[in-house]
């Protein structure tokens, strides 16, 4: 007898034609959060199998795992081998086994067995096979049965090639789709709550990331720049490695300062890291910028400075946080294991020069014309030669 970790997949069962191309990424991707521990990976039609690892791995690798976009579930099983004419003692002990991990509780536990037999060598029924080995887990004393409302279901996978697979739960995986199947995006990073939440939910989509922070030294400080190398690690669990682009931003604030009247200070800042944000994109061949956006949040994320902000860019924006309010958001970077590195105390770039009356409704006539007589080139180009890579 032996452990094996069972990898299901969900929406990609969905994809016609197209599978090999969503499977082969998604192996790639299991392989990817797997690596650094010794085991075999092997698959069968609809699922995929992590086995021979050592017993101390095995909490490590289901948590990895749960995080791997294009799993729809997990379970932890015990594989036993099958004799087609016998009265399945090894699946009775693995049985057994399982029922003794079933935490006991004040009554007895309502329990159901579910056979499935995928090899018809093995005589009899689903059903009958499940009611005969119902009395392994009657001896215990402490279950009953009841095939309807049960408290536990204790699952017989009976495969085609002489084993079977039993255990009593499923781990629910991170759904979606696997990173990597849906293009490329380039994520504005900054440190606070929202955007890293948009990195989930845009690599839960299947999204390639590539995430550019804007910094403003010495008005912020390097620990503000390692907060957000701290984001990009964490995040790293659910999109794979993601490449940081942390740009210059200083010179482009001044600019703004001078030139500008304070209260487009923040519009005009967002459209230059647009611009900027655009520019990179070409580099690493990005299709889309994913922003934290939330429709009515503040200042900037009105309809009107969403539409002036967007203007300069040349890549459609996704913003995947725009219909939701705060508390959703920071339930999905709880989730995400975000929050509590975000919530340091380390300003960013959006609070340097903050204006005490941002505009609320600017129109983009009224934007550009604030914006006349900037170099605006010349500050997009030079912030862009001074990006450093983590």
């Amino acid at each position: 007898m032996s452990r094996v970790i069972v990898i299901r997949y969900g929406e990609i069962f969905l994809k016609g034609k197209n599978r090999d191309y969503f499977e082969s990424l998604l192996i790639k991707n299991i392989k990817a959060a797997l690596s650094g521990i010794n085991y075999r990976f092997t698959r069968t039609q609809g699922r995929y199998y992590a086995e021979d690892f050592a017993p101390e791995d095995e909490s490590e690798m289901v948590e990895r795992l749960k995080k791997v976009f294009g799993i729809h579930s997990l379970s932890v099983a015990r594989k036993v081998a099958v004799m087609a004419e016998s009265d399945f003692p090894e699946i009775r002990e693995a049985l057994s086994e399982c029922a003794d991990e079933v935490p006991a509780a004040a009554g007895k536990t309502s329990f159901r067995i579910t056979v499935k037999r995928a090899d018809k060598r093995v005589p009899g029924t689903s059903a009958g096979i499940a009611a005969a080995l119902g009395s392994t887990v009657l001896e215990k004393g402490r279950f009953k049965v009841d095939l309807t409302d049960y408290e536990v279901n204790f699952r017989v996978d009976i495969r085609e090639n002489g084993f079977a697979l039993v255990y009593s739960s499923d781990i629910p995986g991170a759904g979606g789709l696997p990173v990597g199947c849906s293009g490329r995006g380039m994520l504005l990073l900054s440190g606070g709550i929202d955007s890293p939440a948009a990195a989930y939910l845009m690599a839960k989509r299947g999204m390639k990331l590539f995430a550019v922070h804007f910094a403003s030294p010495p008005y912020t400080s390097d620990k503000a720049r390692d907060k957000v190398i701290d984001l990009r690690d964490k995040l790293a669990a659910y999109t794979g490695h993601m490449k940081l682009l942390v740009v210059p931003f200083t010179d482009v604030q001044l600019a703004i300062h001078e030139h500008c009247p304070a209260n487009f200070m923040i519009t005009i800042m967002r459209r230059f890291m647009m611009r900027i944000a655009c520019r990179l994109s070409e580099k690493y061949e990005c299709g889309a910028l994913i922003t934290g956006e939330s429709l009515g949040q503040v200042a900037s994320q009105t309809v009107e400075s969403m539409t002036c902000t967007g203007a300069t860019a040349t890549l459609p924006i996704f913003r995947p946080l725009v219909g939701l309010d705060k508390d959703e958001i920071t339930a999905i970077a709880k989730h995400a294991g975000t929050f509590d590195i975000s919530i340091r105390p380390y300003e960013d770039c959006c609070t340097v020069f903050l204006p005490k009356a941002p505009v609320i409704h600017p129109t983009l006539k009224a934007v550009e014309r604030a914006e006349q007589g900037m170099d605006i080139e010349g500050l997009v180009s030079a912030a862009v030669e001074g990006t450093e890579i983590f």
